[in-house]
């Protein structure tokens, strides 16, 4: 049996595999009016030829818990009954072809307000214009030169978006979704508060690293708090900013040994898996990035805590993916560009891995 196609229980939710669908923005709702943010025919059509390619589990592209949390005007939100409705149809869709339907909630901090990538490169738009508005974010420090300087969020405003996680977390579960992973990554909002980096508060938000995951934990503490006790929840974080790995940048950062010592209190609150990435938060941090190389820092999270964990970052082949699993590396792996190029992914790795490809009846012929 191959590794990687064994299930994976996580609560009551049980995974067919380890090759899941990491969350990637389609940039393809309505900006503005009654349909702001509903998922459309696109995004049934996109998720949905990955799950009958064979995925155990396909995270909905990151979706904002406010209209402010948008990357974008053209991303999705999960703040009315519209939206809501609308994903129902998704998660019934995905779990008719047997994978499980997650969605990763998130709010963009000072990286909102920005083109849709293809146009100017994600281009930030300027409030007041283009469907631009006024990003925040926990100090008031702009992304890049190019940015706005974000509004720093008062503490009535913090427990405001809190609120909105866990508003939005209660409508994903209405609307049929199994996992919720709470994106505290990439250099948005939560990711902010997190490194010293970008959080310069001298509040009870700021400063040691109580202070700075203190915004984090509240968040997730509400989230577990609505989210049902049998369905497992998820935390995606940057695992470094990729700054202490260079001294000479001279600038301090998030680091791994951060990450290990949040994953025991994300443990301690009740995340089931976290989804490790890196990165996002210094536009100009040095990555020299090449295959399988966040896999290490999801390796560490494993070995020194008991929280399992996912692994991202360049995995495109069959094999490679294999030993991670099976190495103990990660619990599963997470593709994202690999899977926009080959949608059925899973099932061609299950043949070249001599697993059972999960394909639909409807391509027998196959």
């Amino acid at each position: 049996m191959s590794a990687l196609f064994e299930p994976l229980a996580l609560r009551s939710v049980t995974v067919p595999n380890r090759v899941w669908m990491a969350p990637m923005c389609q940039y393809s709702a309505a900006p503005d009016g009654p349909e702001q943010g509903v998922p459309t025919d696109w995004h049934l059509a996109h998720l949905g030829a990955r799950a009958s390619g064979g995925l155990g589990l396909a995270l909905v592209e990151a979706t904002a818990v406010t209209p402010e949390g948008r990357i974008s005007p053209y991303d999705l939100g999960l703040w009315n009954d519209r939206q809501q409705e609308a994903f129902t149809r998704i998660t019934r869709f995905l779990s008719e072809q047997g994978t499980v339907p997650g969605i990763q909630l998130a709010h963009a901090g000072r990286k909102a307000s920005t083109e849709r990538t293809w146009v100017e490169r994600g281009a930030p738009l300027a409030p007041g214009r283009d469907h631009g508005w006024q990003p925040v974010a926990p100090s008031p420090l702009p992304f890049s030169g190019a940015h706005a300087t974000p509004g720093e969020l008062t503490r009535d405003q913090i427990a405001g978006v809190v609120r909105q996680f866990a508003d939005s977390a209660r409508r994903a579960h209405e609307a049929g979704f199994k996992v919720v992973e709470i994106h505290g990554a990439h250099g948005y909002l939560i990711n902010e508060f997190l490194s010293p980096f970008t959080n310069r508060r001298t509040d009870e938000y700021g400063g040691s690293f109580e202070g700075r995951t203190r915004f984090a934990l509240e968040v997730v503490e509400a989230v577990r708090a609505v989210w049902p006790d049998e369905l497992p929840l998820f935390f995606r974080i940057s695992a470094t900013d990729w700054l202490t790995e260079n001294p000479e940048d001279g600038r301090e950062g998030w680091t791994g040994d951060d990450t290990v010592r949040l994953a025991k209190e994300l443990l301690a609150r009740g995340v089931d898996l976290l989804d490790t990435s890196t990165g996002g938060n210094a536009p100009d941090a040095r990555i020299e990035a090449a295959p399988g190389f966040q896999v290490p820092f999801a390796e560490r999270v494993k070995k020194e805590t008991d929280l399992p964990v996912g692994a991202v970052g360049l995995i495109t082949e069959p094999r490679q993916a294999e030993q991670i699993v099976a190495s103990g590396q990660a619990d599963a792996v997470l593709l994202g560009r690999e899977l926009l190029r080959r949608p059925c992914w899973a099932n061609e790795a299950a043949a070249e891995l001599g697993a059972e490809p999960r394909r639909p009846i409807q391509y027998h012929r196959a």
